[in-house]
């Protein structure tokens, strides 16, 4: 590694110069402290007595050669600072570390696993013009283990059934909220410690490795859940590491965040090197598909609030990150979650954009579960609400989420969210999914929203399972499960999506109604998806659709099968053709709450 380059912010492979490496047969342990006044190394291998590490030419870079530690000792740094304090921290970039509260780090080998995926990183692509369905969660309470005292599975262990259901239900990619080292459960990973350790709670590097490996060799692409804006404060971590604010801004007014945790200091070169080298390792070691990157609205605005202003180091940090990683991996995904209208995050460095390839749809999503939330008679006056998403849906590219925060904290479950008492809550959640998936975009949704789960996620219980032992759930889980293998079957669903001339509203007028029909596809086959969500039965509901059309009824939310009350037939959807005005008047049946998916074809004479 040239230093010079990691002292300017341009270096993205820090991991393999600092931490604990094997170089001829011993291992040499390296960590930047600019302001220390001495470091010591102490571990299991010397009895945790300190051996002193040499600072190379008041580089700020302390060194120390052992032969005595082996992969798998434990170990930190007793730092020393400039006010006399003595600290232990763990390795910055350690590549494992104990299971909390413990906080050693751990010499760990990272080369030795043999992965089996080439032919899956050879065809990896962006998902451009592709179906992705990301089943986001968190891996210790999917399903808990009763054989392990905190009830987790390892890496290894839950493997093949995650991937399993995964695969099962239609879903192309897993989304693991975040799995770095964090010291508190209930952080879910978002309040790191270890950045770039995978956290021992499920297991060790090769075991993270091998879960990546199996789901790519059933064809699932794997994300990472990435904190590239905020750090735990706790005291053995990046916090005061050398006795200075090396890697956050000063604490204060923007120094803090919302959490309680301390900003990253994105202006600092050797911050910068620091987690753009992290985001590199995630993708490079472990073969992650992508990186969703959490709280980027935080790294915009200073504190995510726009009357702040733009926090432009951190801006023009994000851009220039992005940029590198796509330059070493052009095949992979950069998701940002963004809850602003700041412009421009899904576009190209080079044309003033973050270089994000996608960005979740937070206001589809609020505006969408409000209107759900409302009883169908405030529906006629929230109509234009669900017709706004069109308004702005080409300025980026998307993903529709239903993400774990919105099941926490007392905002209801999906299926909860919906207005009218249990029963009433199963037709409506079904109408919405086929409207989330018939909507362009890619999709994303949490754990227990494939089953109708009622009970807020709670990281320390496994999601309620026994719940498919009853008919409404396990008819809604089917239904989910066709609804995703439909959007990979139907390429007009996602081929083209980010183009403006793939969407045409059908019917967007009628808000007495709470009626909506859309078409999306560009060629002779589009997909019309007609939803009614009000309480009225509409025996007769007809619409316009260009040229003369062919109309087959793909998916009904409210077949029977789904706990619904229509029995699916093979009959025609009744097409009057208009010769002169060259359009098709069409008749549908929209029963209360339903949403309908038709194949529209062409006919040519």
């Amino acid at each position: 590694m040239v230093l010079q380059d990691f002292y300017d912010g341009k270096e993205f492979e820090a991991y393999t110069f600092f931490g604990a490496h094997k170089e001829n047969n011993r291992i040499v342990f390296r960590t930047y402290a600019p302001n220390a006044v001495s470091i010591s190394v102490i571990g299991s291998f010397n009895e945790w007595h300190g051996e002193a590490m040499t600072q190379i030419d008041r580089s700020g870079v302390f060194v120390y050669e052992s032969d005595k530690a082996v992969f798998g000792d434990l170990y930190k740094y007793k730092i020393e600072y400039s006010d006399g304090n003595v600290v232990d921290h763990c390795d910055p970039y350690g590549f494992g570390m104990e299971l909390r509260p413990a906080h050693a780090s751990v010499v760990t080998d990272i080369s030795g696993y043999k992965w089996h995926d080439d032919e899956w990183m050879k065809r990896r692509t962006r998902n451009f013009n592709m179906p992705m369905s990301i089943y986001e969660l968190h891996l210790g309470s999917w399903r808990t283990n009763p054989e392990n005292q905190n009830g987790w599975y390892s890496y290894s262990e839950i493997a093949d059934e995650l991937i399993s259901y995964v695969k099962k239900n239609g879903f192309t990619h897993i989304e693991f909220l975040p799995l770095s080292e964090h010291p508190a459960d209930e952080s879910w990973g978002y309040q790191n410690t270890g950045f770039y350790s995978p956290t021992s709670r499920y297991g060790n590097a090769k075991q993270l490795m091998e879960l990546v490996d199996k789901a790519h060799a059933d064809n699932i692409g794997v994300i990472m859940d990435f904190v590239p804006v905020h750090f735990a404060i706790d005291g053995y971590g990046l916090n005061y590491y050398d006795g200075s604010d090396l890697y956050n801004l000063p604490p204060g007014d923007v120094g803090n965040s919302e959490w309680g945790t301390l900003n990253f200091n994105h202006s600092r070169g050797e911050t910068a090197c620091y987690i753009q080298s992290c985001a590199n390792y995630w993708l490079k070691e472990y073969h992650f598909d992508g990186i969703r990157m959490d709280a980027i609205s935080r790294a915009i605005y200073w504190r995510g609030d726009p009357d702040r202003g733009v926090n432009q180091k951190a801006v023009d940090f994000i851009s220039s990150m992005n940029v590198g990683l796509h330059q070493r991996h052009p095949d992979a995904m950069l998701i940002a979650e963004d809850s602003t209208s700041y412009l421009k995050v899904t576009a190209p460095a080079e044309y003033g954009g973050l270089g994000f390839d996608y960005k979740w749809d937070m206001g589809w999503m609020n505006d969408t579960l409000n209107y759900f939330r409302c009883s169908p008679q405030q529906r006629v006056e929230k109509y234009f609400d669900l017709v706004f998403s069109m308004e702005y849906f080409f300025k980026e590219h998307f993903i529709l989420s239903f993400s774990h925060d919105e099941v926490v904290h007392g905002k209801a479950t999906i299926i909860q969210k919906m207005w009218g008492d249990y029963e009433k809550k199963f037709p409506q959640a079904r109408a919405l999914y086929m409207y989330m998936f018939s909507h362009p975009g890619k999709k994303l949704n949490f754990m227990g929203n494939e089953i109708a789960q009622f009970r807020e996620w709670d990281e320390k219980r496994e999601q309620d399972w026994e719940l498919l032992r009853y008919p409404l759930h396990d008819s809604f889980h089917r239904y989910f499960s066709d609804l995703n293998h439909l959007y990979l079957t139907y390429e007009e669903l996602y081929k083209n999506e980010f183009n403006n001339y793939n969407f045409r509203w059908l019917e967007s007028y009628a808000s007495d109604k709470s009626v909506y029909v859309f078409e999306v596809g560009l060629d002779e086959r589009k997909i019309i998806s007609a939803f009614n969500f009000s309480d009225n039965d509409y025996p007769d509901y007809r619409f316009n659709a260009a040229g003369k059309r062919k109309l087959t009824e793909l998916i009904s939310s409210d077949y029977d099968i789904y706990s619904g009350s229509t029995t699916r037939k093979n009959e025609a959807v009744e097409v009057k053709y208009n010769e002169k005005e060259d359009f098709s008047s069409v008749s549908v049946h929209l029963p209360p709450f339903t949403g309908i998916m038709y194949l529209s074809e062409n006919i040519f004479e």
